[in-house]
């Protein structure tokens, strides 16, 4: 009997967690995640599946973030029509956070397609609709932590709280793939949070397992001495250092817990007198709707009393509309504005970033981990130029950061978390990472067990996992060439180019000169396309 493990999503990138786990008797999805980053990467969300959809026997989500739930409806709409388990709190998130990912896709897609046919191009159709997102939630099945359950013939599941989000979890799978054989056992580490984290207590999970796969986002980073109050007083400094009299402190932000924390710091700041008091646009219809999910379980948090006086805060607006995003450019004073997608790929924060980026007193202020080859990434390398909507924006803001409010643990405290999960006794998958934190991990975990082999999977990699050690089986196709995983595309460098030309072609003194800087392009392109 054959057990086999496949990397479908979440292999040398940060995106798209998708693991396909398949016996003789069953198949099991754990995770079904949309892919973020450079264009290419993108791509894949639009592309088949790389298994039969309805052939799943069930899914397991680890939480409700989009790169680990984003595709939910997609699969539903491509014939699988088996139980979706996840905890109680992810279903709820899930509610809310699938109809809105349909209905972003749907509008931009209405976008693009206004813009294709003024080109003379094809429309395109969205990844899914929102119709078809709340179709998919009547799938969805509350399991509790701690409790097995049974899924799928051979396969039985228990779910850890990872401490990483509400209803996030690390998923122990226990597969029996053959008569008389003793069960595999695996835990899916699913995103873990890290040590201090405001609202959500320290990740759990069990011991004594056969594997391990384990996310590395900040496998290469150490936040050491980092407290709650050592950040707060480095958003305070960050806030003071931003204001002025008709600025801005734009923060991009997943509307998901990362806005809720920031909030109560805000608030709790405020209220202590370290700052004054400044009115907080959250300009997402997600967030509001994620923030009444999180009062309604307040009670499972740590601090949920104190995020729910900083929600119903005076100096806290939640705008729902689109009428009540645009009012917010009438504010003369200095204010905060808080607004969806976290790398800046969607949603209201790119509108933001076109009316304030190219005013020198805005500044902009990153909070958590922006992948390769979103805008997100570009802005925080420092670039001077971007485009957003198709229209070329100077970068005048100043970019600042701040990794403290990640949701992630960093290396130190991975490595502390798997050393509790010991023994690990055939292997460990390192995912969810680009490749410096991949390969800094994997030294890392070196000395922690001489014996246990870290491996880093590429995207659609399959592993025989039924012997003594994982052992890798080829792959018929490539989707995404391992290069390109976690990296820069070829569409973030044209995107570059096409700035880099008109800068060139600026910077000509007079007519006679922007002549012969065009002359010179396109021979050069002509000699590309004999070459």
């Amino acid at each position: 009997m054959s057990l086999r493990l496949h990397f479908h999503g979440a292999a040398r990138t940060v995106t798209g967690s998708c693991f396909l786990l398949e016996t003789n008797a069953a198949r099991v999805l754990v995770d079904c995640g949309m892919f973020q980053g450079s264009k290419e990467e993108r791509e894949l969300n639009y592309q088949h599946f790389p298994f039969r959809a309805a052939g799943l026997n069930a899914l397991c989500l680890t939480h409700a973030h989009i790169d680990h739930s984003g595709l939910v409806p997609k699969l539903v709409k491509a014939g699988f029509d088996g139980p979706i388990y996840a905890t109680p709190g992810t279903v709820d998130l899930a509610s809310i956070m699938l109809p809105d990912s349909g209905y972003i896709q749907e509008m931009e897609v209405n976008q693009l397609n206004r813009r294709n046919s003024r080109r003379g191009r094809e429309t395109v159709s969205p990844i899914y609709t929102q119709e078809d997102a709340v179709a998919s939630l009547k799938q969805f099945r509350p399991v509790a932590y701690g409790q097995w359950q049974d899924i799928a013939p051979g396969f039985r599941a228990r779910y850890w709280n990872a401490g990483h989000l509400l209803g996030s979890a690390s998923i122990e799978m226990q597969v029996t793939h053959g008569e008389g054989e003793k069960p595999t056992r695996l835990l899916f580490s699913g995103d873990i949070g890290p040590d201090h984290k405001l609202l959500q207590p320290d990740p759990d999970g069990p011991r004594d397992l056969d594997y391990v796969v384990l996310e590395s986002t900040y496998g290469d980073t150490d936040r050491a001495g980092t407290t709650i109050d050592r950040r707060r007083r480095m958003l305070r400094d960050e806030v003071r250092a931003a204001t002025r009299p008709s600025g801005v402190l734009l923060i991009p932000s997943f509307a998901v817990e990362r806005t809720q924390e920031l909030l109560v710091d805000l608030m709790e700041l405020m209220e202590a007198g370290e700052l004054p008091d400044i009115p907080i646009l959250i300009d997402s219809p997600l967030a509001s709707k994620a923030s009444a999910i999180f009062k309604q379980h307040a009670g499972e948090l740590k601090n949920g009393r104190d995020l729910v006086q900083a929600l119903e805060s005076r100096w806290v607006r939640f705008t729902e509309t689109v009428e009540q995003s645009k009012a917010i450019d009438r504010i003369h004073s200095f204010h905060i504005i808080i607004a969806a997608s976290g790398m800046c790929e969607a949603g209201r924060i790119r509108h933001h970033l076109k009316a304030w980026l190219w005013r020198d007193e805005a500044t902009v202020f990153f909070v958590g981990f922006q992948a390769q080859g979103t805008l997100g990434r570009i802005l925080q390398d420092g670039t001077s130029k971007v485009r957003i909507h198709g229209e070329e924006i100077k970068v005048r803001a100043r970019m600042r950061a701040l990794d403290l409010y990640s949701g992630h643990a960093d290396a130190p405290e991975l490595k502390a978390w798997l050393s509790d999960r010991l023994p690990v006794r055939r292997g460990v998958f390192l995912v969810h990472g680009e490749d410096p934190s991949l390969k800094a991990l994997q030294s890392s975990l070196a000395d922690l067990d001489p014996v246990l082999g870290a491996i880093i999977p590429e995207i659609d990699d399959v592993y025989d996992l039924a012997g003594d050690q994982a052992v890798r089986i080829e792959r018929n196709e490539e989707r995404l060439p391992p290069a390109s995983a976690g990296h820069r595309d070829w569409h973030n460098d044209y995107a570059e180019l096409l700035l880099a030309i008109n800068d060139a072609i600026e910077a000509a003194a007079g007519r006679k000169a922007k002549g012969v800087v065009i002359r010179r392009i396109r021979d050069a392109l002509k000699d590309g396309a004999h070459s």
